[in-house]
């Protein structure tokens, strides 16, 4: 399980050290992909398997899983962290979530999303209000 915010730094050549909490879950293998609200995701590459099914069984005549699909898999990289606990974000992700030297890497309890620090402030006042409403919606009774 991931957990936690984290404030690592992206390296020269684009290498992120991940937090070491999270570094056993994944040696067996991770995929990085863009996310949703222009942040990154970091999947167990077993879990990230299981959303890849679940987009090949979805109707290729369905625009939108078409659309999901294409931006998932092209986005992607497959990756096992080094022997130091880095792996890479390619320069169309650092891009794509406007990612320079800091982010923030938070524990998402099954993935782990990579972000922009201001990006993440940004985000996290506007919605840190919403958050029991949220909660009743998606989880009645939580």
């Amino acid at each position: 399980m991931f957990l936690g915010t984290y404030t690592p730094k992206l390296d020269d050549k684009g290498r992120l050290f991940l937090p070491a909490k999270f570094r056993e879950e994944l040696m067996a293998g991770l995929v990085v992909t863009t996310g949703q609200e222009r942040c990154l995701t970091v999947y167990k590459l077993g879990d990230f398997a299981e959303i890849a099914a679940r987009v090949q069984a979805a109707p290729i005549t369905v625009k939108g899983a078409r659309d999901y699909g294409r931006f998932l898999g092209a986005n992607a990289n497959q990756d096992t962290p080094d022997k130091q606990g880095r792996i890479t974000i390619t320069p169309m992700q650092r891009d794509y979530a406007a990612l320079t030297r800091d982010v923030m890497v938070l524990g998402v309890i099954n993935r782990i999303e990579i972000w922009d620090p201001a990006r993440w402030e940004s985000y996290n006042q506007q919605n840190q209000e919403t958050f029991a409403d949220i909660s009743e919606e998606v989880f009645p009774g939580l």
